[in-house]
């Protein structure tokens, strides 16, 4: 996961359509905290700081600190609904971390030893199935990334999770089949170099076939033109 991310708020008495409306054209987002076995907690935050930190491009796999009432809360933030016109963020969901509890989260997956890839050497191209992978983990131990080693793949060859080992703590969240991360294939310009020979190879037994048909055609003409002189 990303460094924790901080982000004010404050408490919120009303709910409902009307309360939140007023809350937008304040520049405020509703939203909520929930999870832990503990009542939600209705807050509202800045939308230009959530505003911002969605634009960062790993807000949705931060843990964020909620500074509330002098205290801060440790979450997730588990969904945060855009206006479908303009984009402006209009509610924010936070899952409560417990100690102890785990949670499901989406971890960048990075390749390593790419130089030690036979097939990845001589030209062959690394074909990311999977640029996250949905693991378990226990709050206090979740991953920032997940180490793919490429080390003696070549050509042909797929990497699934069974050969993947994950930090003490994480699981897959998929568990009904070894699914694929990544592939090695071959290049275009090998792809593209060997259907040119395809098309020679075609081409020169249409050449060769229409040689035979006209020496053919040839003979026939020849075997006709003696028959004539004959009558």
């Amino acid at each position: 996961m990303s460094d924790a991310l901080t982000l004010p708020a404050e408490t919120r008495e009303r709910a409902g359509k009307g309360a939140s409306r007023a809350l937008r054209r304040e520049g405020r987002v509703p939203a909520v905290i929930y999870g832990g076995k503990e009542e939600a907690v209705l807050i509202h935050i800045e939308e230009k700081e959530l505003r911002r930190q969605l634009g960062s491009g790993h807000f949705m796999n931060s843990i964020v600190e909620i500074e509330l009432g002098g205290k801060k809360i440790r979450t997730l933030p588990k969904d945060v609904s855009l206006h479908p016109v303009n984009d402006r963020p209009e509610h924010a969901d936070f899952l409560r971390m417990t100690k102890g509890g785990k949670i499901e989260v989406s971890v960048p997956v990075v390749f390593l030893n790419e130089e030690a890839s036979p097939g990845l050497k001589k030209g062959g191209v690394l074909n990311v199935v999977r640029h996250e992978l949905e693991l378990i983990c226990e709050n206090d131990k979740i991953p920032g990334e997940i180490e793919v080693d490429v080390t003696g793949k070549d050509v042909g060859d797929s990497i699934h999770i069974s050969e993947v080992k994950l930090p003490a703590g994480s699981e897959s969240a998929i568990t009904d089949r070894d699914f694929t991360i990544a592939t090695l294939v071959a290049p275009s310009a090998l792809k593209k170099s060997e259907g040119a020979a395809g098309d020679d190879a075609t081409g020169e037994g249409m050449a060769a076939g229409e040689t035979a048909a006209t020496e053919q055609g040839v003979d026939e003409d020849a075997a006709e033109e003696q028959e004539d002189k004959g009558e």
